[in-house]
């Protein structure tokens, strides 16, 4: 068997079980748990970073201001949608979080066409218009806009857009990024410290601890993710990247007990549907890739996306 794929469950796995941890901090304000995400997390990956081999990506990136730039922004979106995850699960929003990644593939590719021009398929603009339409139903049956999934779905987005030109592993990518977070992290932690805020060793040892474990838990997964995809097809873990959400969504209605009613049910099958076309659409245009390639000439068969990156 491919480890590939066991590294991707793992990694997704990981992800959708997340929750459960975020969950035992749910009396701690969710920026005072991201800020110390932010810390623990630089403290973890930089060892990683040196003992991997990758420490000279850091002196490529600070010495390159357009590379930094888009780092940064990465860092922004990746933090904004750490925050709007942890507030989700901590104030008892999960299910409406996993539509959030749900909807990620689907708004990732409006965004490849209204800021990148690339064309959909049929198939995709139909699976688009379900979900739209499943989104637009759940507003009603929430009574409320549901902008936290749209916010972790959008953020995500745009940090995936932020990163696709910066050309650097995983691993080295959200090093920088954390190490950009870090300074405002710190600041504002000290500050809350300073008045007599902060949560940090005054919510008992364990919890303190499990805020200092934030950042073997952000490494670990990610990890996972980098040695799957040196394996495994993108195709393969772009269809397993839904057991994450699919996690999520089970643990918000079977553990922790969510309201969810028929009304609500009815949304998410609508947006299960759109992803069930939109998967399917996909599977099927990367099938018909190596026969278009086999068939032509040697000096005519262009490079696949990916390759010598």
């Amino acid at each position: 068997m491919n480890t590939g794929y066991v590294y991707a469950a793992a990694a997704f796995i990981l992800w959708g079980i997340l929750p459960v941890f975020w969950k035992q901090l749910d009396t701690i304000p969710a920026t005072q748990l991201v800020a110390h995400r932010v810390v623990w997390s630089t403290l973890a990956l930089l060892p990683l970073l040196w003992m991997t081999g990758h420490a000279r990506d850091l002196r490529a990136v600070f010495r390159s201001p357009q590379r930094l730039f888009r780092q940064a922004l990465a860092a922004i979106f990746v933090g904004g949608n750490w925050l709007g995850f942890v507030w989700a699960v901590t104030n008892g929003r999960m299910i409406e979080s996993s539509l959030g990644y749900f909807l990620n593939p689907l708004l990732s590719v409006l965004l490849g066409v209204f800021l990148l021009g690339e064309r959909l398929r049929p198939a995709q603009w139909l699976a688009v218009a379900i979900a739209a339409t499943g989104v637009a139903w759940l507003a009603g049956q929430y009574h409320h806009f549901p902008w936290i999934a749209l916010f972790l779905a959008g953020s995500f987005c745009l940090y995936g857009l932020a990163k696709k030109k910066t050309s650097l592993p995983a691993l080295s990518s959200l090093t920088v990024e954390t190490l950009l977070l870090l300074t405002p992290a710190a600041v504002f932690l000290a500050s809350e410290h300073a008045g007599g805020r902060g949560a940090f060793g005054q919510v008992g040892w364990q919890m303190s601890l499990m805020m200092m474990a934030s950042g073997v838990i952000t490494a670990v997964p990610l990890l996972c993710f980098s040695a799957a995809a040196q394996r495994i097809p993108l195709s393969a873990i772009g269809l397993m990247q839904y057991l994450g959400p699919s996690l999520q969504f089970l643990l918000g209605r079977f553990v922790y007990e969510e309201p969810f009613d028929a009304g609500k049910l009815v949304g998410f099958v609508i947006v299960w549907i759109a992803l069930a076309i939109y998967a399917a659409s996909a599977l099927a245009a990367t099938r018909a890739k190596p026969n278009k390639l086999s068939s032509r000439e040697p000096s005519q068969t262009r490079e696949l996306p990916g390759q010598g990156e």
